[in-house]
């Protein structure tokens, strides 16, 4: 009987010892598959996550397209146009450091036992939405410098029309002058009035004994004249009581009237009363 005890103690210690065994080897397995379901769900938060601020730059991309295609880059001040390129910088770096953080988990991933063929879908996907948004920020980088360049190259353009409009208008106002001098010459003449004696001093008479007066001899004293405007000299007061016009003026085309006593040359027709000279010649006694 005691022996028969004996095989059966025997028996359930050696039972107790195998399933310890299995027990421990359960519990390790358990902990391990703990930590392996810890992993996977730290790595499926992080792949949301990053999902999460990949979605964010789509928006902040889609957000500075519309900047660019709806504004007059060019008429925006020039701090605007700073903000506008500092934040196109920075979703380049945001970019640049979402593909350093997507390269990380995927090999993560893959080194552990829950890389399905879905997460790898997931992981593709995000990889070319992430090559997708670098190319469009790029394009954008290349159209605000490119808009500045127009610019640039607008400024130049209106410089030197700038130019161009300033040396025509100063062609233009230089040949007004030049018009208005030459009117103002062909239209200028020139008057004396002295006495026989003073007009003979002057070189503008010439006379003799039974000669017939010469006017106007080669040595004039042209300093002796005074300059007028035929458009404008119509009435050439004389301060003598006695006046006649020396030079070959049309009679038509003035009058001798007296004021107070005192002779006064009216110029009736400008235009036919200088036709045939610029000078006039006045005597008076």
């Amino acid at each position: 009987m005691k022996k028969i005890v004996s095989i059966i103690a025997a028996g359930l210690v050696c039972l107790t010892a195998c399933d310890g065994g299995k027990l421990k080897e359960a519990q390790a397995q358990n902990a391990q598959l703990d930590d392996s379901l810890h992993v996977a769900l730290a790595n499926q938060d992080s792949l949301f996550s990053l999902l999460n601020d990949i979605t964010d730059g789509m928006n902040q991309i889609k957000d500075l397209e519309k900047i660019l295609t709806t504004t007059n880059v060019g008429a925006e001040s020039q701090s605007r146009k700073d903000q506008i390129r500092n934040d196109i910088v920075a979703i380049q770096q945001a970019l640049k450091e979402r593909r350093e953080r997507l390269d990380d988990l995927e090999q993560k991933l893959k080194s552990s036992q829950g890389y399905s063929s879905t997460l790898k879908k997931t992981v593709d996907n995000l990889k070319a939405e992430i090559a997708s948004q670098e190319t469009t920020i790029s394009t954008l980088r290349n159209d605000l410098a490119a808009a500045k360049i127009q610019i640039a190259d607008l400024g130049t353009k209106v410089d030197s029309l700038s130019t161009t409009v300033a040396t025509v208008t100063e062609e233009k106002e230089k040949a007004q002058e030049e018009s208005v001098n030459l009117t103002n010459e062909l239209n200028s003449c020139y008057y004396a009035i002295g006495t026989k004696g003073e007009l003979k001093d002057a070189r503008i008479i010439e006379t003799g004994f039974l000669r017939k007066t010469k006017l106007l001899q080669a040595d004039f004293q042209q300093s002796y004249f005074t300059q007028s405007d035929k458009r404008t000299l119509t009435t050439i007061p004389t301060h003598s009581k006695k006046a006649k016009i020396l030079t070959n003026m049309p009679a038509d085309s003035y009058t001798i009237e007296d004021y107070d006593g005192l002779k006064t040359i009216k110029v009736t027709n400008p235009e036919k009363f200088w036709s045939l000279s610029n000078y006039l010649v006045i005597q008076v006694d």
